[in-house]
């Protein structure tokens, strides 16, 4: 097939989909999470009423699946200690069990960050010429700014990556209170800010431009809840300053509850991931 039209949509400098008008009548859409997640363009062939979904290659296929499931899988996991850990600093004993645990969750959100990373580095990219996804070799990083899945993703990873340094921090003792809120209260602030920049991209990906609701699509569902738990999360850094003049947290309980429930968005996140797959 060769090309005759081409139509983008998305927001500013970013495509999130385009629908290509070929010469011999058919029309294909990509979209850009839906070939990233699931492997799949939309093809309404000349004359037919129904479009069809044309998959990838089986070695793409097969790499999705393979991130998918370690991408889900991870942020379940991280999400669930994070929920424990935030349990036990609210309930438990005042000691150094509640970082631990944290600091555990922390490097299942890395390994999911990472493989999110990866699943827009090796994603299919799209074909006009014959209205179909083409693989491309296995690359462990690459830069593209340009593309709005891979910039989401980077911020997310990016975003795991600061809250280690926020996590390493509550585990050091003796911190003055000035030391407290650089190392620990500061990474969490910008770890939550990247966060919410990264689930607002997710969310105009998905949408095709400005974020609105989208319920019967199981790939808005994730991103929303992930970025419900994002805002949570920034809650509970916000609540988690240290006064100087007193050495005391703004507010504990929402620290420690904004925490809990964030973590567990993200969770409900990873387990919905475990169903948007080739």
């Amino acid at each position: 097939m060769s090309r005759a039209k081409e139509t983008a949509e998305g927001a500013g400098p970013f495509t999130t989909r385009l629908t290509w008008h070929l010469d011999d009548g058919s029309t294909a859409v990509w979209e850009s999470r839906r070939a990233r997640k699931r492997g799949l363009l939309t093809v309404l062939a000349a004359g037919e009423t129904e479009a069809r979904s044309r998959s990838a290659d089986t070695v793409s296929v097969g790499r999705l699946r393979t991130l998918n499931a370690v991408a889900a899988g991870a942020f379940a996991v991280g999400g669930g200690l994070f929920v424990l850990g935030a349990a036990v600093a609210q309930f438990g004993p005042v000691d150094a069990t509640g970082a631990w645990i944290y600091f555990a969750g922390g490097l299942f959100f890395n390994a999911g960050g990472y493989a999110s990373l990866l699943q827009a580095v090796n994603a299919p990219r799209q074909d006009s010429t014959s209205a179909s996804l083409a693989t491309r070799h296995w690359r462990w990083w690459s830069y593209e700014p340009g593309r709005i899945d891979w910039l989401s993703t980077f911020l997310l990873f990016v975003g795991t990556l600061v809250f280690g340094v926020n996590l390493v921090g509550s585990l050091l003792q003796g911190l003055s209170v000035q030391q407290e809120n650089e190392l620990v209260w500061a990474p969490d602030l910008i770890g939550c800010t990247i966060f919410l920049v990264s689930g607002h991209l997710a969310l105009v990906e998905v949408c095709h431009g400005r974020p609105r609701a989208l319920p019967r699509d199981l790939g808005w569902w994730i991103v929303a809840v992930n970025q419900l738990g994002s805002a949570l999360f920034m809650a509970s850094a916000l609540a988690d300053f240290t006064r100087p003049a007193t050495g005391s947290v703004l507010n504990i309980d929402i620290a420690n509850w904004g925490t809990l429930t964030g973590a567990l968005c993200f969770s409900v996140g990873g387990v919905l991931q475990f169903f948007e797959h080739p």
